[in-house]
């Protein structure tokens, strides 16, 4: 070969290598980084075990932190014997013309559906599928009912006035494959059964006004496993509000909104707000 065909030789190898089309992985843009993202339920239960130690509440053992403690107040939780001999929740769909003629008394008073929303507002919250939740329920009759955190309530209305009739008729909900008390009627008064030093405060929106997020920094601990306990009394009944009178170790009336708001939409702030200074996502 001359030295002419050699220097062609090389210069179309040459050629060719400057016109290798680059790999796909060579053309691919760099992947950036994703946004933050919430962490797993796995990596979430490793996290609050961290903090608190091998006792988290999420493994179902008993541990040192805080529950925040919700009084549902003036619930119209009320059983009446119908026509067939069958015990019934008073409603005012149901039960109108009773109300009116037999009770002498407003329908639009007899709401137990709003306790049944707030119920769902409150169990289905990440907060009590954390275990920092415990509910109370006081009845316009004074009936006082404490509910199990693991209780499930049904998701319809009618399937949750059978359980409340089954409830005040019996005192007691068991579960049926442990026998663990799910609900029960417990004694009256309510602060009984509230910790020693527990801080109680009515939610009202004539109270002082505070943003959610303002509320939960200046009442509730900064951490679960923090110093001091805290109770909401939240009202659950079509008119009214919540009062001192009828809860004299309310402590301060606050407000979390300057509108009027539903009782359930009030607890999805309130916690949503708690959930945040906690960490639990």
């Amino acid at each position: 070969m001359s030295d002419d065909e050699s220097d062609a030789s090389s210069s179309s190898s040459e050629g060719g290598q400057d016109n290798v089309q680059p790999t796909k992985k060579q053309r691919t843009a760099p992947v950036p980084p994703p946004l933050e993202i919430a962490p797993t339920a796995d990596a979430a239960n490793s996290a609050i075990q961290n903090r608190t130690g091998s006792n988290s509440l999420l493994t179902g053992a008993k541990t040192k932190s805080n529950r925040l403690i919700i009084l549902l107040d003036q619930a119209k939780l009320e059983t009446i014997k119908n026509r067939r001999g069958n015990y019934e929740l008073l409603n005012c769909d149901d039960h109108r013309d009773l109300c009116k003629k037999k009770l002498k008394k407003d329908p639009k008073e007899f709401r137990p559906d709003i306790c049944h929303q707030e119920l769902l507002a409150l169990l289905d919250s990440p907060l009590n599928k954390a275990g920092h939740l415990q509910i109370y329920i006081r009845t316009s009759r004074n009936v006082l009912i404490e509910l199990h955190p693991s209780v499930r309530i049904p998701r319809t209305y009618k399937r949750f006035a059978g359980l409340m009739v089954q409830l005040l008729h019996k005192m007691k909900i068991k579960a049926a494959d442990n026998g663990t008390t799910l609900m029960k009627v417990i004694k009256n008064p309510f602060s009984q059964h509230l910790p020693v030093g527990t801080q109680v405060y009515g939610m009202s929106c004539q109270g002082t006004l505070y943003s959610p997020g303002g509320l939960a920094k200046a009442l509730v601990p900064l951490e679960p496993d923090g110093a001091g306990q805290v109770c909401f009394v939240i009202g659950a009944m079509a008119a009214g509000h919540v009062t001192v009178e009828d809860h004299p170790y309310i402590q301060k009336m606050f407000s979390i909104s300057e509108y009027p708001l539903s009782g359930a939409s009030a607890i999805n702030r309130i916690l949503g707000a708690i959930e945040h200074q906690w960490g639990i996502v």
